[in-house]
């Protein structure tokens, strides 16, 4: 696969995209050495620094190893702790786009989000769909968390910040993602919000589905003024979630096909039994 010269990436992104999607897609099998990089830089037809600063980006998200004098080997396990933002704006390459989320509010979601869509609006990236589903804690009943740290008494107010929390990032990711249908940019964008009745304790991200990360929510105790009044309560940290990645491969029994396969098993069996629409 050679550079497109109708990309306006620089070449040392299209390379790092290139090699990310052979890694995932285990064209290079985890333990395998890849190429040297004068053999890179000949087939990409770039310069040997331009093939050194993809490397680098590759090494930094935590896909390949470099061992000094052997030279870059695919990490042994890539369900690792990862970031979700490389790999989102990677998907948007894609001409079918679908992210399906669950979790307990979409704020690091609305936020990783900003930057392939920035790049759709300067015509960068030209996707011809984008479907995105939001799957959120139903907050009208008593929940696990946030609770209040004194006898762990259910609080109806810090449940509406939760609301209120989650709402506001929603609506920011729909007017974000349908405006571009409305310019025109793509051809269709949608984004659909549900909440069932359970309380958040993890987060699952499913990108077109082909790419799962899926985390544990920390929980820690917290003292804010809400309405006024200070409250102490128990409150998840989304901020401090680790993420593990999974990819499926052309094998579809490999440990990643099967954890892709059952992981949008489960988003689709809950959004379309359990799932309701909210009212705003």
């Amino acid at each position: 696969m050679s550079l497109d010269p109708n990309d306006e990436r620089p070449p040392y992104l299209q390379v790092s995209g290139i090699l990310r999607a052979e890694i995932l897609t285990k064209k290079f099998e985890p333990g395998t050495q890849l190429p040297s990089g004068p053999e890179l830089s000949k087939r990409f037809g770039v310069a040997r620094g331009t093939v050194t600063k993809a490397l680098d980006m590759l090494r930094d998200e935590g896909l390949i190893v470099t061992r000094k004098g052997s030279g870059s080997f695919v990490r042994e396990r890539t369900e690792r702790p990862v970031g979700l933002r490389p790999h989102l704006e990677m998907a948007f390459a894609d001409s079918q786009v679908s992210v399906d989320f669950a979790g307990f509010s979409s704020e690091t979601l609305h936020s990783a989000m900003q930057e392939p869509l920035d790049r759709i609006r300067a015509g960068r990236l030209r996707p011809q769909s984008i479907a995105v589903r939001l799957l959120l804690p139903d907050t009208s009943a008593p929940m696990a968390v946030p609770t209040l740290v004194d006898g762990l008494k259910d609080d109806p107010v810090l449940r509406d910040r939760a609301r209120n929390i989650a709402l506001t990032n929603a609506a920011g990711i729909q007017h974000s993602v349908e405006v571009l249908a409305e310019m025109g940019l793509v051809e269709t964008a949608t984004v659909d919000v549900k909440v069932y009745r359970a309380t958040s304790l993890f987060k699952l991200y499913i990108i077109n589905r082909r790419d799962v990360f899926f985390g544990f929510y920390p929980l820690r105790e917290r003292t804010l003024a809400v309405e006024g009044e200070a409250r102490t309560f128990y409150d998840v940290t989304g901020k401090d979630t680790t993420l593990f990645h999974h990819a499926a491969g052309p094998d579809g029994e490999s440990m990643g096909s099967q954890y892709v396969t059952q992981a949008t098993t489960w988003f689709e069996s809950v959004w379309s039994t359990i799932a309701f629409e909210r009212d705003a």
